[in-house]
């Protein structure tokens, strides 16, 4: 991990196109500011931690989905016996 100290109006460069700059600092609450593309997701860390376990949990379905799911696409059983088509 890097760590740097910056004061308010400072800014910190990440890559080519992400600007992260503090805005300001009062005791423990600081507030940042940041510039990146639309193409670059930012989210809080808590924010970004429940979206990965919702997806997990969109992407795993329940045995008793595979279970309908299985049964829906399964072919149509055939009869018992020989038929008879007279």
């Amino acid at each position: 991990m890097l760590v740097l100290t910056r004061r308010a109006g400072e800014s910190v460069m990440i890559g080519d196109d992400v600007v992260i700059t503090v805005l300001e600092a009062r005791g423990d609450v600081i507030r940042l500011g940041i510039q990146a593309p639309r193409d670059v997701r930012v989210h809080r860390e808590e924010v970004y931690r429940e979206l990965q376990a919702a997806n997990r949990e969109a992407a795993s379905p329940t045995d008793a989905v595979v279970d309908e799911l299985s049964r829906t696409l399964r072919p149509p059983s055939e009869p018992d016996g020989p038929q008879d088509n007279r």
